[in-house]
């Protein structure tokens, strides 16, 4: 169940990148439904213009800006907009990243030099060339929160294999303990979050042609079945807010219990 309308983000700017959909979707309309102003940022046009839709919809203003966030300047355009249309930049959700190559399937020694590159390229260096813009606008005006988008593949390694998305997932965490320490005199707040098997978009074909497949991804998780994207966007919401203010470099796992196995 959706949570009511509240004003826990009111007049506060928020940046979600990787908005056209599901965690990101979910994450955008979650601070909607507390008072917060969004910036959405992704590639997908007409689904990013849908996502702003709902935000308004939902009470709340919202600025779309197609955005690559393996580009440089896109990412500082979206922070640029922010602080335009706002005046500052007080959560920051690097949300937007890449699906493994093959499935997951792919051992060490298979991956090509582009898919190692490609992976990296979103799922770190994007999240990298985020936070510099993020914090050089938060250290002007005096603080912020920031949220990056790991994984449960940030914290153990998969026997199916994707070694390069589990170093980009692992690299995000190091950069988040990073940035945490660097900036916490400076009022600024640098967390993860690490979801498990989510039900998104990208699952729920898969499950529904298959439904063995299901069984045997639910099997695996203590509590018996995949996470969904409001359930990771709440957690989103908490570490971004004044509830978590003692909270810093910490990578939240939100995973039905898989880490504890």
């Amino acid at each position: 169940m959706l949570a009511p309308m509240t004003t826990a983000f009111s007049g506060k700017t928020v940046l979600v990148t990787g908005a056209s959909s599901g965690i990101g979707r979910a994450t955008a309309l979650a601070f909607a439904r507390q008072g917060a102003n969004l910036v959405l940022g992704n590639r997908r046009l007409e689904a990013g213009e849908e996502t702003a839709a709902l935000v308004r919809a939902a009470g709340a203003q919202a600025v779309f800006v197609p955005t690559d966030v393996t580009s440089p300047s896109d990412v500082q355009a979206l922070v640029t907009t922010a602080v335009g249309t706002f005046g500052r930049l007080d959560v920051a959700v690097n949300n937007a990243g890449a699906a493994i190559p093959g499935g997951g399937r792919t051992l060490t020694h298979q991956h090509s030099d582009d898919d190692w590159a490609s992976t990296l390229a979103v799922n770190l260096t994007a999240v990298f060339t985020g936070m510099r813009a993020q914090l050089t606008q938060m250290l002007a005006q005096g603080g912020g929160a920031i949220v990056n988008m790991s994984s449960i593949g940030g914290v153990v390694a998969s026997r199916a294999g994707g070694a390069a998305y589990t170093t980009a997932k692992h690299g995000v965490l190091g950069l988040t303990k990073q940035a945490a320490i660097e900036y916490a005199a400076q009022g600024i707040r640098v967390n993860a979050l690490c979801p498990g098997p989510i039900l998104t978009d990208m699952w729920e074909p898969l499950l529904a042609a298959n439904p063995r497949a299901a069984d045997r991804v639910t099997a695996r998780i203590p509590l018996g079945r995949l996470g969904t994207v409001d359930e990771v966007a709440e957690a989103v919401l908490w570490l971004a807010s004044d509830q978590a203010s003692y909270v810093t470099g910490h990578a939240l796992l939100i995973d039905g219990g898989i880490h504890a196995i």
